[in-house]
């Protein structure tokens, strides 16, 4: 997939990508052959693309992680799975676009699969409210999760969320509840559970399906306690300091991988998830699969501990008690 949306970092590709139309336009309006001249400025882009991602700062792969062409939930589903039957409503309120799955196979293996929904047009976005869940959507992810357990599927969750939905009608259906109540039953839920931040892991909107037996991110994912923005209003009261918050906050899969909050890095094809979503979900499934098969050799009591004892190693804490 070409992507239509230029990052600002992306410049120098940008220029490139000029030359070779023109280069391209100038064969065929001249009819003189310069294909060796073309493949090697593709080859050039390759590389400059390479380079650059290759050495992305903290707020420069939140950028990417919010590319308006990077893959989403339901494109993962479509690309990795089989069968798939999805489930709506939370048999309360409503049906909450904003999380989506259902049961599905895996080249056969049978997982409950769900995760965070945005759009790609101000519709999709309005039916799907930008990604962020209302309650109804964390009880619907919560139900889906037991019926998992009941049947003893193992279940994957894609977290791509800046949050919950904070507003007014989230307050009155007890959004904070809602979430709770799901990092509650997560930990007793005895089948696999993998969750895996595919693009923003944004504070508890994203915790609200994040407890899992494995934590993966993608290379240009990020997971953070607040936005950079955020982080940046708090501590410098200007949102002009979001680079310098993005590297404090050490929420890149590197730094997660050495703060032991997440186990794996699935790496991401050149140039980002968003130029090619076929090897990106070829590379997510492999991980996947590999995932799923080391644990589906531990018990449901192991994997309950696991999860219990992952979750409360994780923070590293300095200073006396006076």
């Amino acid at each position: 997939m070409s992507a239509n949306y230029t990052l600002p970092f992306e410049g120098p590709v940008l220029k490139l990508e000029s030359k070779l139309k023109e280069l391209e336009l100038f064969s065929q309006e001249q009819d003189i052959d310069v294909s060796y001249e073309i493949e090697q400025m593709k080859k050039k882009i390759d590389d400059t693309r390479e380079r650059i991602y290759a050495n992305l700062t903290a707020w420069q792969k939140v950028q990417v992680a919010r590319h308006p062409e990077r893959p989403y939930t339901m494109d993962y589903i479509k690309a990795m799975t089989t069968d798939f039957v999805e489930i709506h409503g939370d048999r309360i309120h409503r049906d909450d676009r904003a999380i989506v799955g259902g049961f599905a196979k895996i080249d056969g293996q049978k997982v409950m699969i769900m995760g965070s929904q945005k759009g790609r047009d101000t519709k999709s976005n309005v039916e799907c409210n930008f990604g962020c869940a209302r309650p109804e959507g964390y009880r619907k992810a919560l139900r889906m999760m037991k019926l998992a357990d009941k049947f003893g599927v193992p279940i994957v969750t894609l977290i791509d969320t800046k949050g919950a939905y904070a507003g007014l009608e989230s307050e009155e259906r007890h959004i904070a509840e809602a979430i709770a109540v799901n990092l509650r039953e997560m930990f007793n839920i005895k089948v696999p559970i993998i969750c895996v931040i595919i693009g923003e892991g944004g504070s508890g909107g994203a915790l609200g399906i994040g407890i899992g037996n494995r934590i993966l991110i993608l290379e240009h994912a990020y997971y953070s306690v607040i936005s950079p923005e955020g982080c940046a209003a708090i501590l410098w009261k200007d949102r002009a300091f979001s680079n310098k918050a993005a590297e404090a906050l050490k929420i890149t899969g590197k730094d997660l991988l050495k703060l032991k909050l997440a186990d794996e890095i699935v790496p991401e094809p050149k140039g980002g998830a968003h130029l090619d979503y076929k090897a990106m979900a070829d590379n997510l499934k492999s991980a996947l699969l590999r995932n799923l098969e080391e644990l589906s050799k531990k018990s449901p009591e192991e994997l309950m501990q696991d999860r219990y004892d992952k979750f409360r190693a994780m923070g590293i804490f300095e200073g006396t008690v006076a």
